[in-house]
């Protein structure tokens, strides 16, 4: 594998388009049909406000977003990763492994002890090879019926 060399920092907050866009490029990555990328899509987008209330950090390339996680606070001791996206073109190449362990670190600073995760099933194994615990399940907010995996990493504080 070639070295993966990529710059981590706190996103920019006229960057909520980019994002947005990256956010739905990644998802329909996973074959997703025009239904369901339509029924997930407000779950996609990204705000202003978004960005000043939670914990956004992207990863780049010469200047380009190739990847970005958000972590939002659930109480003292929990952050929720609310979103860990990568460019298609870079799925599979460890951006996303770069990102889930800038996120533990990410946490672990804001003093939380453990990261709660609804992952898309796609990422069950990501998220496993990340330390993630399956815990349980949650129904989707786009698509009722639809339950998504939930996930605890245990962070070493």
């Amino acid at each position: 594998m070639d070295k993966i060399d990529c710059k981590i920092r706190k996103a920019n907050q006229n960057e909520a388009k980019i994002l947005s866009n990256l956010a739905i490029h990644s998802k329909a990555y996973w074959g997703y049909d025009r239904n369901f990328m339509n029924a997930c899509l407000a779950e996609l987008i990204y705000s202003l406000d978004d960005i000043q209330n939670k914990h956004f950090f992207v990863a780049e390339i010469d200047s380009s977003i190739v990847g970005f996680y958000a972590l939002d606070r659930l109480s003292n001791t929990e952050m929720e990763l609310d979103a860990l996206f990568v460019a298609p073109a870079y799925i599979g190449k460890g951006y996303g492994r770069i990102l889930i362990n800038h996120a533990k670190n990410k946490a672990i600073a804001l003093g939380a002890s453990k990261i709660v995760i609804q992952g898309d099933p796609n990422a069950k194994n990501f998220y496993i090879s990340a330390g993630g615990i399956i815990t349980g399940e949650r129904e989707s907010l786009s698509i009722p019926g639809r339950y998504l995996p939930i996930f605890i990493i245990e962070l070493d504080t």
